[in-house]
């Protein structure tokens, strides 16, 4: 149920997004609006990663093959840190436009539609971000969140766009209309700076989970559950190895049993062991690669 409605969610917005884009480099060229045109590109690359997330959520939800037998969650940090990396460049790109067209001196822009352009976008932008929003609640997917930024991030350039613009419109025909041809430029590069940390953080999140790099939350929860395990049973030592790759959860725990455990218990036992363990956790069984060894000897720790 879950990977349905994740995957119906991102259809919606994909479809919702190239709308977005095709207005935007529309609107961006009708009337001039270098700020206009990024948006629109940013939502037309936002599209076309919505489209691949949605690939990649199909494949993240088969278990295994013969040729990925740890199955394909680590495609979706792949997929989320091209995804960023883009977005950060677009925004980099963006902002070296907008220096370039403040040296220049600007440029003339046509701020009636434009400003019609910001207030139809805002309302779509801001719907889909509060609908993935309700239903990223329900099922904490990795893509969902990711495209919900995008939404906010978009809504937030936006609703920027229409201030701008609605202030360049009203001072049009006063004393200060000179700074008019600026507007867009300088709006565009201080917009490009403000939400560049957005696609940065989407990459430094995804680049930890490429690289493995044990999640504090679920390590502290890996050993607040081995500590009671340890005192209830009276194991000697243990060792775990946590690690999160897309909706993946890698646990590994090798536990050191006492001589006298090793020769009396049997196999029921160590699966009675294993199972308190996975029930303690709070990673469902189907988003998680769990594996618990035992042994007497340390050499094998």
């Amino acid at each position: 149920m879950n990977a349905r409605l994740e995957q119906q969610t991102l259809k919606r917005s994909i479809v919702a997004t190239l709308v977005v884009s095709l207005m935007g480099i529309g609107f961006g060229v009708l009337s001039g609006s270098e700020s206009i045109l990024f948006d629109g590109m940013f939502s037309a690359i936002d599209s076309v990663m919505s489209a691949l997330s949605l690939f990649v959520a199909r494949l993240a939800m088969r278990e295994t093959s013969d040729r990925f037998q740890h199955g394909f969650w680590h495609l979706e940090p792949l997929v989320a840190a091209l995804n960023g990396a883009i977005l950060t460049l677009l925004c980099l790109y963006a902002f070296l436009n907008a220096v370039q067209g403040i040296l220049k001196g600007g440029h003339d822009l046509a701020f009636g539609p434009a400003l019609g352009y910001g207030l139809v976008v805002v309302v779509i932008c801001f719907a889909m971000y509060r609908m993935e929003q309700r239903v990223n609640a329900r099922i904490d997917s990795v893509f969902i969140r990711i495209d919900a930024q995008s939404w906010l991030m978009a809504g937030l350039i936006t609703s920027a766009l229409i201030v701008a613009f609605a202030l360049s419109l009203a001072i049009e025909h006063t004393a200060w209309a000179r700074y008019t041809p600026y507007v867009d430029v300088v709006l565009l590069a201080v917009l490009t700076l403000c939400f560049l940390p957005v696609p940065v953080g989407i990459v430094i999140r995804a680049m930890k989970e490429v690289l493995l790099i044990a999640p504090r939350e679920l390590d502290q929860q890996v050993h607040a559950v081995m500590e009671t395990i340890m005192q209830r049973e009276g194991f000697r030592h243990y060792y775990s190895h946590v690690a999160r790759t897309g909706r993946g959860h890698f646990i590994e725990i090798h536990i050191l049993t006492t001589p006298d455990f090793a020769a009396h218990e049997g196999v029921a036992t160590l699966d009675d062991v294993r199972t308190q363990i996975g029930a303690a956790l709070d990673i469902a069984p189907q988003q998680r690669w769990f594996t618990v060894c035992f042994t007497a000897d340390e050499r094998w720790m």
